[in-house]
């Protein structure tokens, strides 16, 4: 059996055409990684319903001093129902002014919630109140 160089008839003929057109081995292993990492990556804060987003930018950014609705700082200046309603502010819109802009010893984090992060945040803090802060 003769050699088939590249360039010859035999070449243009179809002899060894087929192999050009199965799909690689490494093309298809590539495609795979891709699939598998779009699944799998972990989703950033935009891509997420607003009660997801403001579980997540509150445990980033509030649950070092209000774990489980508390106040590390102080005591009594919680996150639950029965002091939210003491202190007149059971409301998600008067929530979120406080965690945009601050109050007391508070500072505001409107810069690192974001566009309608402290939006997000009131919500979440809101329905984690009324539920009474459950843990989980």
């Amino acid at each position: 059996m003769a050699a088939v160089l590249p360039g010859s008839a035999e070449t243009a003929a179809g002899v060894g055409a087929s192999a050009g057109l199965r799909p690689r081995w490494w093309l298809r292993l590539l495609v795979l990684v891709a699939l598998l990492l779009l699944v799998l990556w972990p989703r950033p804060a935009w891509g997420l319903s607003e009660m997801a987003r403001g579980a997540q930018l509150f445990e980033q950014h509030c649950a070092g001093c209000h774990v489980n609705g508390g106040n590390i700082l102080r005591r009594g200046k919680t996150l639950k129902l029965a002091a939210l309603e003491r202190y007149g502010r059971a409301d998600p819109a008067v929530i979120a002014t406080i965690a945009a802009a601050g109050v007391g010893q508070m500072g505001g984090y409107a810069a690192v919630l974001g566009d309608g992060g402290p939006e997000a945040v009131a919500s979440w803090v809101w329905q984690q109140a009324t539920a009474g802060w459950p843990r989980g």
